[in-house]
């Protein structure tokens, strides 16, 4: 039963490999897009399971309408210059895209957090991801010229383009995300992919001048798109340094006069430094080193997962401990070196996942400091009963753990902070929370008995946190005991139940973005 088109000895062999070669260049395309749509809207609408989930279920959606569409189009007509027109318009929605990432996120992030993440995702990606799955369909339509050579047709063409996929998860996984800037990124991803439908169109297609007109106008927008991303996102600051990494969007920006230091991921400050006196300017670098010191005595030894900019490791370091760092993120130290003073050289600093450390028992410490964060939370997995017991099984008898947290005790929003207290308490005998009454908490944790040996004094505190560090030994809290939930690495829900936090926390994040 013969169909129009080519299995068909009319297809030229330089054309067939010029199909395949279609096939695994959109396949990676989407992958790429897919990956980097999350990294995206993670400044705005952060890296929780919902922004993920929004992601991936749009990029599905997509597909099977890009898949059907796709059909129906090739079978009405089996003209393969349709797909590659289709193409160039992925390409330039793709180079739109980056003009409108930040208002869309900024408008939906107004909404709950799982719908506000859905619609920026469905509007962003969906036409885009759909225009580049009607690759298989078109493809198969027109390679395919007797029925009997269908499934091995289809066979192929899906194995090249899911090797395509693979290959685009591997790029912007291993290779892209820390080495170049997300802007760059989607944009060279929809040059790749308009310049392979120049090629055909101009090539086999009969469409060369007309091509190569859209091509250019869609790469000169790219460009464009590349340079108002590159542009300091904030007045009132002046950004020293940007970088993308495995881990979000690293920047150092100063206040106009050069006094005061920001660290950000991805939009969200990590700390604050004073560049005249070389101090922090964050209430939390001094109630991390603080607690663990009143609580503890001087320690001998201490565990830091997480470095920041390295000035709570830099501390116990200049109190003369041995210091372990690890950090997840590799982009993270040089930074920490070059603009926030650390000295590497004083620490051991490991690149690694803090729980992968911990399996490794890498030694016993008079204290642990927890203070990471991804994102605008601390990772789940550091969250858990068997997380903390890892951390127990470091410490020395009666070491102590410190454990830098945001939450709020009020009944409805309390579930994390809850949660965290009876986590704790399944573990390790006792368990204090320190609140600085700005929504940063303290859980110190021991198997010991814990009571405060001597109160460090302000001679070492930037004047611009003196009131809060003075609020944080006198503010000792309880959560209610009839909130939130032990916490397991198999049972943990906090994104869940703590999502209306997170919420509030963006919105006011993203309205300080629009005032700087």
């Amino acid at each position: 039963m013969e169909v129009p088109g080519s299995s068909n000895p009319t297809v030229s062999s330089g054309l067939r490999s010029f199909i395949y070669l279609t096939a695994a260049v959109n396949g990676a395309a989407i992958m790429v897009v897919e990956i980097l749509g999350a990294k995206l809207l993670a400044p705005f609408l952060g890296t929780s399971h919902f922004v993920w989930t929004a992601q991936i279920g749009v990029a599905m959606a997509s597909l099977a309408v890009g898949y059907y569409a796709g059909g129906r189009w090739a079978d009405s007509a089996a003209r393969l210059g349709r797909l590659y027109v289709a193409m160039l318009a992925a390409s330039a929605y793709l180079c739109l895209v980056l003009f409108g990432v930040r208002p869309v996120a900024e408008r939906c992030v107004d909404l709950p957090l799982a719908l506000g993440a859905l619609l920026a995702s469905m509007f962003l990606f969906f036409i885009p991801l759909a225009l580049l799955a009607m690759t298989t369909p078109f493809l198969v339509r027109f390679i395919t010229g007797r029925l009997d050579g269908l499934a091995g047709n289809v066979g192929r063409l899906s194995a090249v383009s899911t090797v395509g996929s693979l290959g685009g998860t591997a790029l912007i996984g291993y290779v892209l995300l820390p080495l170049a800037p997300n802007s760059v990124t989607l944009a060279g991803t929809a040059a790749v992919v308009a310049l392979l439908a120049l090629v055909y169109l101009a090539v086999w297609g009969g469409r060369g001048k007309g091509a190569a007109v859209a091509t250019a106008a869609i790469l000169a927008l790219g460009a464009g798109a590349v340079r108002s991303d590159m542009r300091p996102p904030f007045g009132q600051l002046e950004q020293v340094h940007r970088s993308n990494s495995d881990f979000g969007q690293l920047q150092v920006c100063d206040t106009t006069n050069g006094l005061i230091r920001f660290f950000l991921n991805d939009y969200l400050i990590q700390n604050t430094y004073d560049t005249r006196t070389k101090q922090s300017v964050s209430v939390f670098t001094y109630a991390l080193h603080d607690l663990a010191v009143a609580y503890g005595g001087a320690p001998r030894s201490v565990l830091c997962i997480g470095l920041g900019v390295g000035i709570v490791p830099g501390r116990f370091a200049a109190d003369g401990a041995q210091v372990d760092v690890v950090e997840i993120n590799p982009a993270v130290p040089p930074l920490a070196e070059k603009f926030f003073g650390f000295d590497g050289s004083r620490c051991r600093v490991t690149i690694a996942d803090g729980r992968q450390f911990l399996n490794r028992l890498p030694g016993r410490y008079d204290a642990v400091v927890l203070d990471a964060f991804l994102g605008d939370s601390s990772p789940s997995h550091l969250m858990t009963a068997e997380a903390f017991t890892a951390m127990r099984e470091v410490l020395e008898p009666e070491g102590v753990l410190v454990i830098n947290s945001f939450g709020h005790l009020q009944r409805g929003k309390d579930f994390l902070v809850a949660s965290l207290q009876k986590t704790l308490r399944s573990v390790f005998t006792e368990v204090r929370l320190h609140d600085v009454g700005n929504g940063n908490m303290f859980f110190v944790a021991s198997r010991a008995p814990l009571r405060i040996r001597a109160t460090p004094t302000d001679a070492h505190v930037h004047p611009g946190v003196a009131s809060e560090w003075h609020g944080l030994f006198s503010g000792v809290v309880e959560a209610d005991a009839a909130s939130g939930r032990v916490l397991t690495d198999d049972f943990n829900p906090v994104d869940f139940f703590d999502a209306a936090n997170r919420e509030r926390g963006r919105r006011e994040i993203t309205r300080g973005m629009r005032e700087l």
